[in-house]
């Protein structure tokens, strides 16, 4: 099946030879399955070990664990990179080992040494004690997420870099993510300007002043052009499956409610402001024939009252006009601006500026 398909493989992004390898595109088009497969061709050819991270631990746990290798095991590429030595691939306690069942000892035999080893973010503190010295390729996978991010999620994953890497540099990053989010905090936290613009079969190198660091974004293409043969069954006549089959787009986004009506300036009984991920939003409450609602869309030029108009952004500041969350309200007026939300009274320019909020209000939870 994968031969009739056109799968991602490494080799354009390796050619770049960069620090950071960030493989980004559709559902299932075989990003995790190229750098898994690198793991296992770097541990068979040179007995180095690869580093498997995600965000929760629940994500290694059990069977999630357990499949994590298992289409590489299925199509037969262990059996045949091992030339028979193995065929499987057993999950224990947080280690992946090359294994295979022995009918004699009616049990699996595995490789003296583990695979690849699991590291979960929201756990980073449990591995800095640990040395890694082996781990030359490390995979963070689904590093996109379109239901929230850690605290200060970058700083972890940096963090369990050192752990693994601690002074070495021969170690090789894979980030790979499905296009569920183009507001991801990693584009931003990384310097990666422009990615959410990115067309399938784009890359692009980025470089930082003076420093050797390379980091190298690559949208990959889609499987076919005719889409997956699992798109048959999410062929329903509703758009909201665009997010599944991906035609049409090249992000996910959600539909978001639009305006529910033309109003006037007159209309606007108070309004403010949203700035998130460069781009600044206005919000007008708006009081027409008895009805209320709030209405959100991009804000053309800057703030008239910097002084006075109230501003949500995640910067710090000491000004009493500037907040962080709206979902955090702490006064009346923040409560009453949070009521909109609460109760789905919230439109929006477009679906792009619907997503924009979702991202913003998912930090505050």
């Amino acid at each position: 099946m994968r031969d009739k398909f056109k799968y991602v493989t490494l080799d354009r992004i390796k050619k770049e030879n960069a620090h950071y390898n960030i493989l980004i595109g559709q559902r299932s088009n075989g990003k995790t399955y190229a750098v898994l497969k690198e793991i296992i061709d770097n541990f068979v050819d040179n007995g180095k070990q690869g580093a498997i991270v995600r965000r929760w631990r629940e994500d290694f746990r059990g069977k999630r664990g357990e499949a994590m290798y298992k289409s590489l095991v299925a199509s037969g590429y262990v059996a045949e990179k091992t030339e028979g030595e193995y065929d499987n691939i057993d999950y224990y306690a947080g280690r992946w080992y090359l294994s295979k069942w022995d009918d004699k000892l009616q049990k699996s035999i595995k490789s003296p040494e583990p695979l690849a080893y699991g590291f979960a973010l929201s756990e980073m503190e449990h591995d800095k004690s640990t040395s890694y010295e082996n781990i030359t390729i490390i995979l963070f996978d689904e590093f996109i997420s379109r239901n929230g991010y850690l605290s200060d999620e970058f700083v972890l994953f940096s963090n369990v870099l050192s752990t693994i890497i601690r002074q070495r540099n021969d170690v090789k990053i894979y980030m790979c993510g499905n296009t569920v989010n183009k507001y991801c905090p990693y584009f931003k936290e990384m310097g990666l300007k422009g990615v959410e613009t990115f067309q399938e079969g784009d890359l692009k190198v980025f470089r930082y002043g003076d420093s050797e660091l390379r980091v190298a974004v690559q949208f990959t293409d889609s499987i076919s052009k005719r889409g997956k043969p699992s798109d048959v069954y999410f062929a329903f006549d509703n758009p909201k499956l665009q997010m599944i089959t991906g035609k049409g787009q090249v992000w996910e986004l959600d539909i978001y409610p639009h305006c529910p009506r033309k109003y006037f300036k007159d209309d606007i009984i108070f309004s403010y402001f949203i700035e998130f991920n460069g781009e600044l939003l206005q919000c007008d409450i708006v009081n027409y024939q008895d009805e209320t609602f709030t209405f959100i869309h991009r804000k053309t030029g800057k703030i008239k009252r910097p002084e006075d108009d109230l501003l949500f952004t995640l910067e710090d500041s000491p000004r009493y006009n500037i907040r962080k969350y709206i979902n955090r309200p702490i006064d009346n007026l923040g409560k009453k601006i949070y009521y909109f939300y609460t109760s789905y009274k919230v439109f929006y320019q477009d679906n792009d500026v619907g997503e924009l909020v979702r991202n913003y209000l998912m930090t505050g939870r």
